[in-house]
């Protein structure tokens, strides 16, 4: 089931779900529902579509929910399908450290399987593995993260999962440049010595460089997505792998073996 449904990333979904020979969709939910069912993309049939998301889930049984929405919406699905024994998917960015701990401690309550990645594109998820191996030689680094002009938080959950990644491999903070006191505003915001910098306009989709530096040389890692298209194979491995798992799996790294 699609919780999200007519949203950009739910529309994806859906798509990719169909396209995708062992998974079903069963059913589909939003905030706003003028019909009970939603014709599927590929033009198999229809299936059930409703605000309501108990009582659908009730109705329909699936396996997994697959969560994209907003954190306030994201929250309440988790403690709806948790309590019912459904497994969740969710991609939705912009969760405090609390509303994690809360999902987590949802799955283990009711024993389900529950995936959380900050980034569901399996280039993301390798430039994030790659940048944690160079942080350990490395002791400067800074973000350039570019979304598109709709994302509301900033920094984005990718580089600010890139950069705690990053400082737990070499377990410590990076060094900051010296004669930088406090940083002034135009530097961005810091997290564990990695200055980030977000970047917001139209005609981007999701990009993320990282940069590296030591005397005398820098390296530079970067992941562009020019489509949505992008989450869609990690979100069916996510899909396929949550079944078969309890408690809360936080990133695709572990899905992938990285």
């Amino acid at each position: 089931m699609v919780h999200g449904a007519l949203g950009r990333v739910g529309r994806e979904v859906l798509n990719a779900v169909c396209q995708e020979p062992k998974t079903q969709v069963v059913g589909a939910v939003e905030l706003q529902v003028s019909e009970d069912y939603l014709p599927l993309p590929d033009g198999s049939g229809t299936v059930p579509f409703s605000s309501n998301l108990d009582q659908i889930l009730t109705s329909c049984q699936p396996d997994v929910l697959v969560d994209f929405t907003i954190a306030k919406a994201t929250m309440l699905a988790a403690r709806t399908a948790a309590k019912q024994g459904v497994n969740l998917v969710i991609g939705t960015t912009g969760l405090t450290a609390d509303e994690i701990s809360e999902i987590d401690q949802l799955s283990r309550a009711h024993q389900v399987g529950i995936v959380i990645a900050p980034n569901f594109a399996l280039g993301a998820v390798l430039m994030m593995h790659l940048a944690k191996i160079a942080a350990k030689y490395l002791d400067y680094a800074e973000i350039i993260e570019l979304h598109h002009e709709r994302k509301v938080d900033a920094p984005s959950g990718t580089a600010l999962s890139t950069a705690r990644a990053m400082a737990a491999a070499r377990g410590k903070p990076f060094l900051q440049p010296s004669g930088q006191g406090e940083a002034p505003v135009s530097r961005g915001q810091s997290v564990e010595g990695v200055t980030i910098h977000s970047v917001r306009l139209p005609g981007l989709m999701a990009h993320q460089e990282v940069i590296l530096g030591g005397d005398g040389q820098t390296l530079r890692i970067r992941h562009d997505q020019i489509s949505r298209e992008a989450f869609m194979p990690g979100v069916i491995l996510a899909i396929k792998e949550v079944v078969k798992r309890q408690g809360l799996i936080y990133g695709l790294d572990a899905l992938l073996n990285l």
